[in-house]
């Protein structure tokens, strides 16, 4: 696998985490006027799996291992990338 395939994966793979993280957040306050109606093309945050099973797609198409993301999200809260 070249370097640019493994920069779009990681990508994406970020991309999946700050979403979750978006979705932690708000359920951890109380959502201001323009959060209380969610997009209709967004997966809705009520779906406790949604993200889940975002993730798993993503890692049955990249064949990536639970031990490989494991090893990325710890990677990330070392480097401070995420909290």
């Amino acid at each position: 696998m070249d370097e640019r395939e493994k920069l779009r994966k990681f990508r994406e793979l970020d991309d999946a985490f700050a979403q979750a993280l978006r979705e932690l957040d708000k359920t951890s306050r109380k959502p201001e006027p323009e959060e209380a109606a969610p997009a209709q093309d967004e997966p809705h945050e009520s779906d406790p799996h949604g993200f889940e099973n975002r993730l798993r797609a993503l890692m049955a198409d990249y064949q990536q291992s639970d031990t490989s993301v494991d090893t990325l999200l710890r990677t990330m809260l070392k480097l401070g990338k995420i909290a």
